[in-house]
């Protein structure tokens, strides 16, 4: 059997490694897919836990999600939490569903969900809002911050794995699916620390603050939330 020389070894094995990554790179390539649902509560199945007179102070809803997900969305003095699991039980006991915040807030009507090619969701994107107490209108209200909110989903826990800015950034969503592509399926709750995409203005500042969160213009940051 004749033997290579060593210019045509060291040929042969620079095309073995270009083969290698290739195959690498096409074995990492995804695909994924967005759906999208409503959490509106004309759309869900509503249960008044609190009512005095005719005030309702405490509601909660249960909303289909994509893929037999069920959202769990519940308001008290307005001011909402979202959680979802495969049964509203099982919603109520994930990390997301203590996910509190002192501020009126509460969450948009739609729900992105992502997913690969196997159409198993496994992130959602939500719009977020609440009252921005340190910066008023000249009216004298609050005004009304706007955030996007990644949150992985199970296996594992659901919690949030990351906040973007809807003001500082035109490209929010894109960010927020880079989130939850990239960051949602290997973040672990309550060890990892929470990603802010993109730019930051007064909405993110007053989310977090300066003296627990830094900013990042571009790659997934180290910010610690603050604790409600």
């Amino acid at each position: 059997m004749p033997r290579l020389r060593p210019s045509r070894l060291a040929m042969a094995g620079a095309c073995l490694a270009v083969l290698s990554a290739t195959l690498a790179a096409t074995a990492r390539a995804e695909t994924f897919d967005s759906r999208y649902t409503s959490i509106a509560a004309k759309h869900c199945k509503k249960h008044v836990d609190l009512k005095i007179d005719d005030t309702e102070y405490a509601v909660s809803r249960v909303c289909a999600g994509a893929a037999g997900y069920k959202v769990y969305v519940d308001e008290e003095d307005l001011r909402e939490t979202l959680t979802i699991g495969r049964t509203a039980k099982q919603a109520i006991s994930e990390p997301a569903a203590d996910d509190h915040f002192g501020a009126f807030n509460g969450f948009e009507d739609t729900i992105e969900w992502r997913s690969g090619k196997d159409r198993k969701p496994f992130a959602a994107i939500v719009g977020w809002y609440f009252a921005d107490n340190a910066h008023l209108e000249t009216s004298g209200r609050p005004k009304s911050a706007r955030l996007l909110v990644v949150r992985r989903l199970p296996p594992g826990p659901v919690c949030s794995v990351a906040y973007i800015d809807r003001a500082a950034n035109p490209d929010a969503n894109a960010l927020a699916r880079k989130a939850a592509d990239e960051i949602a399926r290997d973040f672990k709750c309550g060890e990892d620390t929470v990603h802010i995409l993109g730019k930051r203005s007064d909405a993110i500042n007053a989310r977090f603050p300066e003296d627990v969160a830094k900013p990042d213009t571009t790659k997934p940051g180290t910010a610690k939330p603050d604790k409600p």
